[in-house]
């Protein structure tokens, strides 16, 4: 059964519900269940998903590491993870909703899928599309760069370029969806949102954190880790949740204005401007979503600069991975947090263990990737340009 996260009306898994009539996503029940034993993450928690697996769509997505922020750990005082998401097939953590889209399609006999985006997502779902041997639409806005375009042909997939409000074609998309026979996978459908709830699993296994840290911008991924971990407290495998911490770009931050403003709804975000383009959506459909989450939760949401993006960026360099701007804004976030103070006693508390989502890979945007300090030199100088005498 899917129910509406704001009115909780019912509505039957035997057709193709992505929406309430209200206007707001739906969601499936919590499960309960225990873990197994299996290479996969969909193997070991096959029991909280909502149906049988096929590993002949997989693209091995999911099973990412868990890696413990030296550097950063001790300059942030805090135990620091970060869930590397970039090592997905297509090199996001989109990929782990778009496996269970597929099988939600196919569960409901369509022949053909489509996405609405201009990254991550459109990759993503072109990606799986081919494998599964569907027909697959990716709308994409107008003013998408041409490097992203080259990466979505190589899967085969039908790209239409729509002129207009790109935030509108969400909407226009499952209209017509419904209407010429394509489910289209966007970014918080119900069971997109079941794959997200994958990193939870996978994150309690390694540790448990005190706080998650979430770039977000539909909204979908938020909502599908917290799933993950209500779902984890309902089955006694964990006895409290952490503090769950949205970030979003101040140049289109949505959620966090509504939040931290005190309003039950978010309102259009005018002018979005941000490096972080990941998570540059000025109406996220979630949104009301997300801001219950936190309010029930007592959670929070947080924004930061692009100047604070970027240095966040060059940091995780150091540490070894390479982001896109939008994966770097939780490291720009769990710094505000311990310098300015927000949480608790004005700051999040010392070793605290925080997990902080790397959302997508740095080579998706190079296009904003300084070129850094280069030396050249002759052949016959090598030897003193590496610093020997």
């Amino acid at each position: 059964m899917l129910k509406c996260t704001s009115c909780e009306r019912e509505y039957s898994l035997r057709n193709a519900y992505q929406r309430c009539e209200c206007g707001e996503p739906l969601e499936l029940e919590l499960f309960k269940s225990v873990p197994g034993i299996g290479r996969r993450v969909w193997e070991r928690f096959s029991g909280f998903f909502p149906f049988e697996l096929r590993p002949e769509l997989s693209l091995g997505e999911g099973d990412t590491p868990l890696t413990k922020a030296k550097k950063l750990s001790r300059e942030l005082g805090v135990k620091l993870y970060l869930k590397n998401e970039t090592l997905n097939p297509t090199w996001s953590f989109k990929d782990r909703g778009t496996y269970l889209g597929i099988h939600r399609a196919l569960q409901l006999g369509f022949k053909k899928i489509g996405t609405v985006s201009t990254g991550n997502m459109a990759a993503s779902v072109a990606a799986y599309g081919a494998r599964a041997g569907l027909e697959t639409y990716v709308l994409v806005s107008s003013d998408i760069a041409e490097e992203k375009l080259k990466a979505l042909a190589l899967y085969g997939a039908r790209i239409i370029k729509v002129q207009g409000d790109y935030g509108e074609i969400y909407y226009k998309s499952l209209k017509i969806g419904r209407e010429k026979g394509i489910y289209f996978i966007n970014s918080d459908d119900p069971f997109r949102v079941e794959g997200y709830k994958s990193m939870s699993f996978e994150i309690i296994e390694e540790v448990t954190p005190d706080y998650v840290v979430v770039p977000t911008s539909s909204g979908g991924l938020f909502r599908g880790i917290v799933k993950g971990f209500l779902e984890l407290k309902e089955s006694g495998l964990i006895e409290e949740l952490p503090c769950f911490v949205v970030v979003q770009a101040e140049g289109c931050s949505p959620i966090c204005k509504a939040f931290n403003g005190g309003k039950e709804k978010i309102e259009r975000f005018e002018n979005p401007h941000t490096i972080a383009h990941a998570i540059e959506n000025p109406y996220p459909p979630s949104g009301n979503g997300v801001l219950r989450l936190l309010r029930g939760l007592k959670g929070l949401c947080v924004t930061v600069s692009d100047e604070e993006i970027l240095e966040a960026q060059r940091e995780l360099g150091r540490e070894g991975l390479f982001v896109q701007p939008a994966s770097a804004t939780g490291i720009a976030a769990i710094r505000k947090l311990r310098e300015k103070g927000i949480i608790e006693d004005g700051k999040i508390k010392e070793n605290s263990r925080v997990v902080s989502i790397l959302t997508g890979s740095g080579l998706k945007t190079l296009s904003h990737v300084e070129r850094g300090r280069i030396k050249e030199c002759w052949l016959e100088e090598l030897e003193e340009c590496l610093g020997y005498r």
